[in-house]
This record gives structure tokens, C-alpha cells and sequence, in this order.
């Protein structure tokens, strides 16, 4: 308890043990087993799957521990609790739980006070530690392969590589690459066995695919049970440590059109939950967790595709709004061309896909890169903090080159009025605005036109072979015309044979 009973919990009651250790409870298990009691309520969850039998059970359990069991409630309704305790909300919300072992959905409905548990499904069979053991067979494949060692048959060696498998998870949450190494895991006729091996996030998240699939195939049976469709889901909540993953947010987002919300723990929001439950059964005046959030979302422009078409500045977020604080994540960019000298990087805050709709907030160029070929991987970091500091860095993956900006206050700069003032500098520097409606025509950037001409080109002489003899020919015709524009410097006369053949391209695809 703090100074005035209010309760303390996590980084503030550690740091007033030191002045009152008498009225602050630390390591508890040491005390388990002792005649000394602490906590003589409590709430407990459970899974809304339990039956009775096993609520029942969980209840003698509680009361054997010397506890008695005010309220028994069930995770997805202690997750929305602490997200919504101060709300008297109308909504219905999906509760996706993937823990370590498991994997639970439930839909949730809020009615003003009343918070029920309306569907569930999931699989007691199916979470993060399934995802560990695609990357532990992934290494034992490896060094099988380049030693000729089957490392399965040593339990302390295999212990070792679920500890790194485990770690090389966590760290994939946020990096797009992670080194896995451990020294000396065995040995093979005579000769030590070392292991280190690079994994992409997206080879991990190729691996781990399909059970993200069945995940969301069970999102659909709570939905039916429900009687609801994904746009009659109001908000998603995330729960349990194997969320961090990516691609969970990212197939969330793609089936149900909105982005899952991020500012509370995953690992913490049942248990806050249930902390915000007792506290109500107390009679206390609760208000949801209060957490630093960014309430926009940061990232970079790069060549992609925007409504079925190649464009130089598509939108890739790489910090979501209402991320909790502070925050650091990874994304892997690359080059375009064979010997490609430098690339610019610039820095957006905003939602809209096309990067130019947004604000643009910084920039700054990489150059002297090593001249690999194309496909070089380019690292974007960026790091915001409580104090809303933004840090970018660009790192050329092969050979650590690295540029990097600063940009304060980067939460604070676009207060009220500050935006619109923000957006008609954009204005003046990429377009007009007219009397009837705004039109934002960018600038040619040569380099940018070009490397996205030769990429296109590049392609489309990749398939030559599979289009038919007329597409064959329309294709070399429009080639031959984008590199006559290149030639000349004429980068607007790019645009039109550049559209043409995407169109081609996009047809022999689909």
C-alpha cells in the first residue's frame, strides 16, 4: 500500500520496499508454506470453455490454499474488464487468447454494466509453445544436415536449443532477422559442433503459418455460435504472449478490417482484470489500466503496390497507434537494382495507405551502401519513448553501414491546428490546392522513377515466356519504350508505358 492505501503494483511498489518492506509483499513464493497469510480473498479465472466439474475443482483448490474464493470469473471477461472498467460501453468485442500452450476465442458483450461471455472455442492443444517447436526442428534439420549429427538423442543438448528456440521467438516479435547461436552442443567424430544460423521472420512465420490459420478458423465457429459476422465486431483484444507475433495482428487485421488493440499487456490483462473485479467487489471507485500510448501510427514510404498498381510511395507502418510506450520494432526493406549507391529513407505519421496523404516528419539518405546486388536488406528501426523521441536507423544488413535521426517530440508536434498546418506544407511542396478540391501531385524523383522502371522491366522480362504471343508482343513494345524514356531522361513519358505494362503483369499473375 501506498502512502495513502492506494495500491501499489509492479515497478512502484518495488521501489518503496526499501522505505516501508513492512505494508509491501515481495517474492510471496518464499513464503508459500508458511503459517503467514497475505492475501486471505480472492478472485480467480478461469478458461470459458471450464465446465462446472472443473470450475468446481479450481473453487476446493483455492479453499484448500487457505483462500476464500469471492468470485470466479472467466479470461476473456477480465481481459475486456481491463480494457473497459470505466466505460459503460455497448459493445461486442473478440477476445483472441494464445498463450503458451493454448489457444481460446471468445466473444464478448458489454451491455452498460453487464460483461458476458456470448461464444468460445479454441484449442487446448495449439499456442506459442507449437511455434517453438517448428524452429527447434528447424535447427536439428540444419545441423543434421551440415554435420551429420542428430542432436535428438541428448537431452541436455535439446534442452539448450528450446531455450534458444524460445528466445529466437521473442526476438522475431520484433527484429525481421535473429542469429541463433550456441557454442559447442556436442560433439561429432572428434570435432566440436557449433550452431549459428540466421532466421528471417518471414521464413518463422511461413513455418508457423497454418496454425495461425486454425486459429482463425476457430474465430469463425465462435463467430457462428454468436450468430455474427467479423463488421458486427466492435474491437479485438489480444491476449497472451504469443500475440506479439506479427502475424497474428496482421491476419486479424486482414479478416476483420480493423487493427487489433495493443495498449494493454498481453501477458497482464486477465490478471488486471481480475484486479479491477476485486476491487469493484471492495467497493473501490475503478477506472481502466492507465497506460502511455502512441496515439499515432509511424512508419516509412517504399515502391509497392497501391490499389493493383506499382507506386513509389506506399505507406508501410512499422510503429501502430496504440502501442504501449516505449516501443521498438524492426522491418526489413531492400534495394531495388544491382548496385544500388544510396536510399533515401523518409519518415510518415498517419494511417492512409498512399505515405503521401500523411505527415511527412523527417528524412535523411543512406549512402555509400556496399554495391550488392538488388534484394540487399536494408534495416528500418524505429524507438519511440515515454518522452514521445522518435529514433530512426537505417543499417545496411551486409555490411553494418548505419544512418540514423532524431526527431523530438514526435507524439506532441501535431496538436490541434499544428496538423492542418502540417498538411499545407506538404501541399506546397508536392502540389496546388484548387478553390473546388485538393489534388497532391508529387514531384518526379528521377532515382526513384527510374529504379521503379528497371524493377518493372526486370519483371516483366522474367515472364515473357508465359504470356501469350500478343501479350509478348505488347510487352516488348512497352519495354522498349521505358527504357527509350530512361535513355532520354524523360521520366513523365514513364508513366504511361509503366501503367500499361502493370496491367499486363497484374493479368498474367492472377
Amino acid at each position: 500500500m501506498g502512502e495513502n492505501n492506494e495500491v501499489l503494483v509492479g515497478e512502484p511498489a518495488k521501489n518503496q520496499y526499501v522505505l516501508y518492506p513492512e505494508r509491501t509483499i515481495k517474492s510471496i513464493k518464499r513464503q508459500m508454506g508458511e503459517e503467514a497469510k497475505v492475501v486471505h480473498k480472492a478472485v480467480i479465472t478461469v478458461p470459458a470453455y471450464f465446465s462446472d466439474a472443473q470450475r468446481q475443482a479450481t473453487r476446493e483448490a483455492g479453499e484448500i490454499a487457505g483462500l476464500e474464493v469471492v468470485r470466479m470469473i472467466n479470461e476473456p471477461t477480465a481481459a475486456a474488464l481491463s480494457y473497459e472498467a470505466d466505460q459503460k460501453a455497448h459493445k461486442r468485442i473478440l477476445v483472441y487468447d494464445l498463450g503458451g500452450g493454448t489457444f481460446d476465442v471468445s466473444v464478448v458483450s458489454i451491455e452498460d454494466d453487464v460483461v458476458e461471455v456470448v461464444a468460445s472455442h479454441g484449442n487446448n492443444k495449439l499456442g506459442g509453445d507449437d511455434f517453438d517447436q517448428e524452429i527447434i526442428n528447424h535447427i536439428v534439420e540444419h545441423l543434421q544436415q551440415k554435420s551429420g549429427l542428430d542432436i535428438r538423442e541428448s537431452r541436455k543438448t535439446m534442452a539448450r536449443i528450446n531455450r534458444a528456440a524460445e528466445a529466437a521467438k521473442q526476438t522475431l516479435s520484433a527484429q525481421p532477422f535473429v542469429t541463433i547461436e550456441e557454442e559447442y552442443l556436442d560433439e561429432h567424430d572428434g570435432a566440436p559442433v557449433h550452431l549459428s544460423l540466421e532466421l528471417a521472420r518471414d521464413d518463422y512465420e511461413e513455418m508457423i503459418g497454418d496454425y495461425i490459420d486454425e486459429t482463425l478458423e476457430a474465430v469463425h465457429i465462435a463467430l457462428k455460435g454468436a450468430n455474427l459476422t467479423t463488421s458486427d465486431i466492435d474491437e479485438i483484444l489480444l491476449v497472451g504472449g504469443s500475440t506479439r507475433t506479427p502475424l497474428v495482428s496482421q491476419r486479424l487485421e486482414e479478416e476483420f478490417r480493423k487493427q487489433p488493440r495493443l495498449e494493454v499487456d498481453p501477458d497482464l490483462c486477465v490478471a488486471t482484470g481480475a484486479a479491477i473485479q476485486a476491487a469493484m467487489i471492495a467497493g473501490a471507485d475503478v477506472s481502466a489500466v492507465l497506460v502511455d500510448i502512441t496515439p499515432y501510427t509511424y512508419g516509412t514510404s517504399a515502391i509497392g503496390e497501391l490499389d493493383g498498381e506499382f507506386y513509389l510511395y506506399k505507406y508501410v507502418p512499422i510503429i501502430h497507434k496504440n502501442s504501449s510506450l516505449p516501443i521498438s520494432k524492426t522491418e526489413v526493406f531492400y534495394t531495388m537494382v544491382d548496385n544500388q549507391e544510396k536510399v533515401k529513407v523518409q519518415v510518415f505519421q498517419g494511417e492512409e495507405p498512399d505515405a503521401l496523404n500523411n505527415i511527412q516528419i523527417g528524412e535523411f539518405m543512406v549512402e555509400g551502401l556496399s554495391g550488392a546486388p538488388a534484394n540487399n536488406p536494408i534495416l528500418l528501426k524505429l524507438e519511440l519513448d515515454l518522452s514521445g523521441v522518435l529514433h530512426v536507423s537505417a543499417i545496411e544488413k551486409q555490411s553494418g553501414l548505419e544512418k540514423s535521426i532524431v526527431i523530438d517530440n514526435a507524439i506532441s508536434r501535431f496538436e490541434e491546428g499544428e496538423m492542418e498546418a502540417a498538411k499545407e506544407r506538404i501541399l506546397e511542396i508536392f502540389g496546388e490546392e484548387s478553390t473546388d478540391a485538393v489534388v497532391v501531385e508529387p514531384k518526379i524523383d528521377s532515382h526513384h522513377a527510374v529504379v521503379q522502371a528497371r524493377a518493372l522491366v526486370e519483371k516483366a522480362e522474367r515472364m515473357l515466356e508465359d504470356a501469350s504471343a500478343e501479350d509478348r508482343e505488347d510487352m516488348v513494345n512497352l519495354i522498349e519504350a521505358i527504357n527509350d524514356a530512361i535513355a532520354k531522361e524523360d521520366y513523365a513519358a514513364l508513366k504511361e508505358p509503366m501503367d500499361q505494362l502493370s496491367d499486363i503483369l497484374y493479368y498474367l499473375e492472377s
